[in-house]
């Protein structure tokens, strides 16, 4: 498995995976995370968005941010020069197939080179009925801060020690 940055050439292709049905209203389309995105970063902020790839076949996306910009009105504490894991998403096609899983690991060890800058944590946030989400982060050591980013739990992870 492998990350690749959203570019000219797989734009597209990646903006046609989708979540199951069932899932769509626990993550933003893919277009709409690109979206996000370019406003983040032209509005100074920081966002990085992937395309998780095994071999040449896309199976997720992925975005990075860092602190907060201009455009966010009250974000949570903890955004405040810290990464966030912003979006993550497998195609309903690749599903059950522990890609996930890999992603965040993937995602953690990109984190850990500080691409934007030092920071203590990375933090997510999730709806609170997604229990999938909720274990899969929860094994990676992120827990609950009681903060909530508007209707979505908060949890993070320490990344130094």
């Amino acid at each position: 498995m492998r990350l690749e940055r959203v570019n000219g050439n797989n734009i597209w292709e990646l903006m046609e995976l989708k979540v199951k049905d069932e899932q769509a209203s626990f993550v933003a389309s893919n277009t709409t995370s690109i979206l996000e995105a370019y406003i983040t970063t032209i509005s100074g902020g920081y966002a990085m968005p992937f395309g998780i790839y095994i071999g040449n076949s896309p199976v997720g996306f992925l975005m990075i941010g860092f602190g907060h910009d201009d455009s966010w009105e009250n974000p949570p504490a903890i955004a405040d020069g810290n990464y966030s894991l912003w979006r993550l998403m497998i195609d309903a096609r690749y599903q059950g197939m522990g890609y996930g899983t890999q992603a965040v690991g993937l995602a953690l060890d990109l984190i850990r080179t500080f691409p934007c800058g030092p920071a203590d944590f990375c933090w997510l946030s999730y709806e609170p009925d997604n229990r999938v989400a909720r274990n899969l982060y929860h094994s990676y050591g992120f827990t609950e801060t009681g903060e909530m980013d508007g209707e979505e739990v908060i949890a993070a992870l320490e990344l130094k020690g």
